[in-house]
Order: structure tokens, then sequence, then C-alpha cells
């Protein structure tokens, strides 16, 4: 038996590779940036409502176990990637696929915080930050111009915009901090006498 790993496939086996044109990235992150948003916007919403009971429990318990909606998006976004690593896509799936992944995506960075304090509350500030992240991400990938098509204006509207972003930041964590230290202790105590 030999210890030499198999050769490749000669480039005529390999199965063409499937590239997405430039215009399509960005409207696949313009649909995975709504999607995002508008999931994050959702499951904050409709945790605080099932937390001051003015609608049902929704959280869906195994015997004495919440299962934290961070585990639907960490399933969404294995299926999502095995599907588009493993099968060849139409359009209209790979459109599908961005819907799925920005909400799965929404889901799991909703409860960031989680990630890095497993015995955490679900009000920590890591999440918020983390969706604040990503969200640039995809709005910075879904509506900057095209590198090729970048003149001396786009750049300078580009860094002017950045600066702006970096101070907007800034004044955000700390106008965050503030609302952590008034809101902190009641959105804690929500959590505590809400359902389990």
């Amino acid at each position: 038996m030999s210890d030499t790993p198999p050769s490749s496939p000669e480039p005529s086996d390999a199965p063409p590779a499937a590239s997405v044109p430039v215009h399509r990235v960005r409207a696949l992150a313009r649909v995975v940036f709504t999607v995002f948003l508008l999931t994050f916007i959702a499951s904050r919403v409709l945790v605080i409502l099932i937390m001051e009971r003015k609608i049902p429990d929704l959280f869906f318990h195994m015997g004495q176990t919440h299962v934290h909606h961070l585990n639907y998006g960490i399933f969404l976004l294995c299926i999502v990637s095995g599907l588009l690593l493993f099968f060849q896509v139409s359009e209209r799936e790979r459109w599908w696929s961005a819907v799925a992944y920005g909400f799965g995506l929404a889901l799991t960075f909703d409860e960031f915080g989680m990630w890095l304090h497993l015995g955490g509350g679900y009000w920590q500030r890591a999440s918020f930050d983390a969706v604040i992240v990503v969200a640039s991400l995809f709005g910075m990938i879904a509506f900057a111009p095209r590198l090729e098509k970048m003149r001396a204006h786009h750049w300078i509207t580009g860094i002017s915009a950045l600066a702006a972003t970096l101070l907007f930041y800034l004044l955000l964590f700390k106008s965050l901090d503030y609302a952590d230290a008034k809101l902190g202790p009641r959105l804690q105590h929500l959590e505590e006498r809400g359902p389990q």
C-alpha cells in the first residue's frame, strides 16, 4: 500500500466552477442584509413580548431545556452551506438560499453573547455589537460600488463615510453603554421573571 495521496483529477474531469457574477453577488448581499435586519428586529420584538407575557410562550422546550433560537440559526446555516456546497443550484434556488442564510445568520448572531458566555443572559451587549458588525459588512457588500468603477470622488466619499461610520459606532457604543446601565437591570429582571 502506498502512502502517496491520490492525484488530483484532470481538468476535464472536474465539474465547471459555478461562479456568481458580481452584480448577482451584490443583489444576493442585499437580500441577506434585508432579511438579516428584519429577522433580528422581529426576534427581539418577539422575545420582549413573550417575556412581558403579552403573547403566549413560543419558546421551544425539550424537557427542562429551553432551546434557544441560535440553535435554529446554526442548523439553518449548516443546511444552506451543505446545499450550496454539494449541489448545483439555479438562480432562484440561490435567491432562496440567500433568504435562508440571512434568516439563520440573524437568529445565530442575535444570541452571539451566548457564544462567549454560555451561562449569560439574552441581553448581552456582545450580541448587539456582533449584529452591528455583520449588518455593516453586508451593507457594504450590497451597496458599495464595484472596485473597477471606483473613481476619486468614490474614494473620497468612501473614506468620509468610513470616518463617519467609525464616529457613529463610537457614539453608538457609548450610548449603548449608557443604555445598558439604565436598561440592563430592567431587561435582566424581565428575563428572570419571564418564561424559562
